[in-house]
């Protein structure tokens, strides 16, 4: 699992681990919207199998949207007097507006890794 997930992190093909799924080399601090190659440029692995693949992503995005939330307010609750202040919300909001770049790179990576052996 944790060399799955460093395959992730650099931006691997699932099969090679040698060619890269997005045209972006840093997954980290790009602010476009993705832009994936078709084929691995090393293995010519085919990255979208068919139309509407990455629908399922949207559950990990949402997921992985959903635990960053939680994680902010539990960290910026300490920052306040009452349990629950209501100047929490834009801090996750703004949190989660930055992370949102990320979260879709991963997402679609991590669907690329789980259904890696999947053929069409």
């Amino acid at each position: 699992m944790s060399s799955a997930l460093t395959h992730i992190l650099k931006n691997e093909c699932p099969v090679c681990h040698k060619g890269k799924v997005f045209t972006d080399k840093n997954i980290f601090l790009n602010f476009s919207f993705p832009k994936m190659n078709e084929y691995c440029s090393h293995c010519n692995y085919k990255f979208q199998k068919e139309p509407g693949y990455f629908f399922g992503a949207m559950y990990v995005n949402y997921g992985l949207t959903v635990a960053q939330g939680i994680a902010t307010y539990c960290i910026a609750q300490f920052f306040f007097e009452k349990n629950f202040d209501l100047r929490i919300i834009p801090i996750i909001a703004v949190v989660i507006t930055l992370l949102t770049p990320f979260n879709l790179r991963f997402s679609r990576l991590a669907w690329i890794y789980m259904f890696k052996g999947y053929t069409s």
